[in-house]
């Protein structure tokens, strides 16, 4: 046998050796590299929230890691005659799911199997109770065993404000306990935050919060907000029922709250970055008190020009207790109900607990004594929230989701299109017309869109009108357009920015979305008479918002990043394998 085919084979050899010895009866599985799986171990999936990820896959691994040792996790001692060992995965591989996406996905594997959105857990653990409550509701069945879920870390739902902004209202209104009764009463000040002695005042207050059918923290928001305007109009029940969510007075009073809305976005994700860059940005935003404290530590992007401070409103919040609901489904045996129950003593235990509560989560465990990062340099108390809110029963919990589309604020969108001749390159217009095919995808069709495109000249191709009216006009007319000639960017953009000014209804979100390389050519007016349209626009009750996406190679950046600053947002990069997280940007404006 010549001597390279003997080497071929004993490599190939030392390989099913090497790969036989990894796999040890199981396979690398549950995120946790280099472990062998027991041969016998009963495998434990769990989907868990977004904000979980900071500190679940070290969990998750130490836990592997024992069992791998023939230990029994939670008693430290190898694994007594008649146990079964324990194998935790992650189907996600650390990217969880927002809680409302995820709680879908569960319901249907039972009622719609061939849905696109399938999920099979045998752990699910959203950030709040909430949404476990309604999945029993809407799949018609305890998917969940409501009276024994266990709760692992908790965090309550904050308005994270500017130190600076609640100091003003507290000197203002002469006490300390702030809530909804005084934010409100900044956004009906005749002068806004001028009248609060604020520095570079504007009438303005920003506010945003995440999408209520899919953030936890955006639900139980929303919830708070209907909470707030029931008592405002009289209610003094412990909680909230059909009566008080249905009453005209109770929707006008969540109106006038959402009225301050600035941004909306489908995940808190965006909001810990956009807040960070500073009260220009946003005013205030409703978070988990972890997140606040992740921002403080200086653990975001941009480094924030003061700090933020946790506003417990004093109408009352809600504690996120982030638990573990086991699923009562016909994919979970027996042998994993019980490995599930493991797993969760295992989370329990003082060394877990610790290492959640460094990330900024509240011990459930009361042995565990709260300590760092639970400290006032991270904006929050040791106290936490004076007033816990009831949750209201699944039906009462629907009926709010329902309203969303009725309380919340509405938005008028320009899509401005730059049709010039240096979008053919690189297919630039292709990529621009794939993504605000996608955007209207995404859009409530309750708001109203118009489109505008520009080369030598501007053209609105579709009036500003309701969007379920003009949708399929608009859809037939952005795959018509074709690149060729000048860019009159300055000219187009201060026309639109003109257009909404001109809209006349205070209490809707007016925004440009902007797709073009960047590279003006062919406008009669300048950049700086462009960057003060927009600027005169912020001293208004309801400013116009332009949002610049960049495409190409040779985009114009240091012209987008100005137009950009001059409605304080930022410039994103119309890169088209990463379309889905522009729409999730431009889609946190609406």
């Amino acid at each position: 046998m010549p001597i390279r085919t003997r080497r071929f084979l004993m490599l190939a050899l030392l390989l099913a050796v090497v790969l036989a010895a990894c796999d040890g009866g199981g396979s690398i599985t549950g995120g946790t590299p280099g472990l062998n799986r027991p041969s016998n171990a009963v495998e434990v999936s769990i989907i868990y929230a977004p904000e979980s990820a900071q500190y679940m896959p070290r969990i998750i691994e130490s836990f592997n890691r024992l069992s791998a040792e023939g230990k029994n996790p939670v008693t430290g001692q190898p694994w007594a005659s008649g146990e079964t060992p324990v194998w935790i995965t992650d189907p996600t591989n650390g990217a969880g799911g927002s809680s409302g996406t995820v709680m879908e996905g569960i319901i249907n594997a039972i009622i719609a199997p061939n849905n696109a959105n399938v999920s099979r857990p045998v752990i699910f653990q959203p950030s709040v109770s909430h949404w476990l409550v309604l999945a029993n509701e809407r799949s018609g069945r305890d998917l969940f065993d409501l009276a024994n879920i266990q709760p692992t870390a908790n965090a309550p739902v904050v308005m994270a404000i500017w130190e600076s902004r609640l100091q003003a209202i507290r000197d203002k209104v002469g006490y300390e306990d702030i809530g909804w009764e005084e934010l409100l009463q900044v956004l009906n000040s005749p002068n806004g935050w001028c009248d609060y002695g604020v520095p570079n005042c504007r009438r303005t207050v920003y506010y945003g919060h995440t999408n209520p059918f899919v953030s936890s923290t955006g639900l139980s928001t929303l919830i708070a907000e209907f909470y707030a305007a029931a008592r405002d109009t009289g209610f003094t029940g412990r909680e909230l029922t059909l009566t008080e969510v249905r009453d005209d007075a109770v929707q006008e009073g969540v109106r006038q709250i959402e009225s301050l809305i600035r941004h909306y976005s489908r995940r808190t994700t965006e909001f810990k970055e956009y807040i960070a860059q500073g009260p220009e940005y946003l005013d205030f935003v409703a978070l988990e008190e972890n997140d606040l404290i992740y921002i403080n530590r200086g653990l975001t992007q941009y480094k924030p020009p003061e700090r933020l401070v946790a506003l417990y409103p004093k109408e009352g919040t809600f504690w996120h207790e982030h638990p573990f609901g086991i699923v009562n489904a016909d994919w979970v045996t027996e042998a994993q109900k019980q490995g599930a129950q493991l797993f969760t003593q295992y989370v329990l235990l003082e060394p877990q607990q610790e290492i959640i509560m460094a990330e900024g989560f509240r011990p459930v465990n009361p042995n565990v004594q709260l300590g760092f990062p639970f400290v006032p340099e991270n904006g929050v108390t040791v106290e936490g929230p004076k007033t816990v809110l009831d949750v209201p029963s699944a039906d009462v919990i629907i009926a709010i989701q329902e309203s969303w589309t009725v309380v919340k604020k509405q938005a008028d969108i320009i899509v401005l299109i730059d049709t010039s001749g240096s979008m053919a390159d690189e297919d630039k217009i292709g990529q621009a017309k794939a993504a605000a095919l996608r955007f209207l995808d995404e859009m409530d069709t309750n708001n109203r869109v118009g489109l505008v495109t520009f080369s030598d000249t501007v053209q609105t191709r579709v009036p500003l009108d309701n969007l379920e009216t003009v949708q399929s006009n608009l859809r037939q007319t952005i795959n018509n357009l074709r690149a060729d000639g000048g860019t009159a960017l300055y000219d187009a953009l201060t026309q639109v920015v003109e257009t909404l000014n001109q809209q006349t209804d205070s209490d809707r979100i007016r925004a440009v979305v902007l797709l073009s390389d960047g590279q003006d050519t062919a406008s009669s007016g300048i950049l700086n008479s462009t960057l003060r349209a927009i600027e005169d626009s912020r001293g208004d009750l309801n400013p116009v918002i332009v949002i610049p996406v960049a495409y190409g190679s040779g985009a114009d950046i240091t012209t987008l990043s100005s137009i950009a600053r001059a409605s304080a947002t930022t410039v994103q990069s119309g890169d088209p394998n990463n379309i889905t997280r522009i729409l999730e940007i431009i889609g946190s404006y609406f």
